[in-house]
């Protein structure tokens, strides 16, 4: 999801990103990214700090609970979590929907902020590689202090759409196709009201909601189904596109993008940062970092919370409608 690079080069991440298929902008194809563009490592004050003790904690982000605009936040995260856990820990950014799941297949990466549909379908196979962490909770009241998020459609400011039926034979333009609120939640949408045969004009893909929000706002698109979290961030920070469009209406509420980590980790380490994560706004600087991403906590949360994404999924692959149209 982000194309931002924060913190310093991960020189230990070198050669596995140059290895790795991958891309930097909106697309999955392409040439491989330069090192500069998509890989970054927190190590936080460690040229004054003790030597940290075992090998690095690699995070890595697809979806956000900031923008791309508030990446940053991330890096701050990631270094707190480095000092609690006396660990070096890596935070890897800049790449694909699709480049963060292979690495996260591969073992390259121990932790990751991702959507909740990739989730699923990790956590769903014979092995699994991956298990649910612990979720943010926004402190926007629309969020009623649960770890859940919306899947908001917009259209531009001052357009002639009032209603969803008003937006037949559209443009429609999402970000990914393993995005939950940007694919998975309007799919199912679509197949609840029977409108299977092709309800808009035209659906391009944008590769992330910034994206989409711009292409709404400058009129390249009529509409799109884009994160709450990424809207909100960015309407209450003033920044993007986001002031340019209005919200025609929701979806959801649904399970939040959880923060994921392999089943490689160990047990011990795997508790040690749950615990981190759920006590961390009992923590004078780790309630900072939480503020500045306007959230209240992270939740501790098992992988029933997101039951309701695996019935939308299902309900795609009974009625053989996988492709939004």
């Amino acid at each position: 999801m982000s194309r931002f690079v924060v913190g310093r080069l991960a020189l230990g991440l070198l050669g596995l990103v140059l290895l790795l298929p991958g891309c930097t902008g909106r697309d999955e194809a392409g040439d491989p990214p330069t090192v500069g563009q998509t890989t970054a490592s927190v190590q936080g004050e460690a040229s004054r700090e003790p030597q940290r003790s075992g090998p690095p904690i690699r995070i890595a982000m697809s979806a956000a609970f900031v923008s791309e605009s508030g990446t940053g936040v991330y890096a701050k995260l990631a270094d707190w979590l480095a000092r609690e856990l006396g660990r070096q820990v890596e935070f890897v950014s800049g790449f694909s929907y699709g480049t963060i799941d292979e690495m996260i297949d591969d073992g390259a990466v121990d932790v990751g902020f991702i959507c909740g549909y990739p989730y699923v379908l990790k956590h769903d196979r014979p092995e699994p590689v991956v298990d649910v962490l612990a979720a943010p909770v926004v402190k926007s009241p629309r969020y009623k202090d649960q770890p859940l998020y919306f899947s908001d459609l917009i259209v531009r400011e001052g357009s002639r759409f009032q209603r969803f039926e008003d937006l037949e034979g559209a443009t429609l333009v999402y970000n990914e196709e393993k995005s939950n609120s940007g694919y998975n939640m309007p799919r199912s949408f679509l197949i609840e009201r029977g409108l299977t045969k092709g309800f808009f004009g035209k659906v391009i893909r944008s590769g992330s909601h910034e994206e989409s929000i711009r292409m709404v706002a400058e009129g390249e698109a009529d509409a799109s189904f884009v994160d709450s979290l990424v809207l909100d961030y960015d309407r209450e920070k003033g920044l993007g596109s986001a002031g340019q469009v209005r919200v025609l209406m929701s979806l959801g509420p649904e399970a939040i993008p959880p923060v994921v980590v392999s089943t490689q980790m160990a047990p011990e380490l795997r508790e040690r940062m749950r615990a981190a994560l759920t006590h961390m706004h009992e923590d004078p600087e780790g309630r900072r970092i939480l503020d500045e991403a306007l959230l209240s906590r992270f939740a501790p949360v098992e992988d029933a919370h997101y039951d309701g994404i695996r019935r939308r999924h299902a309900l795609a692959q009974r009625t053989g409608f996988m492709s939004l149209r």
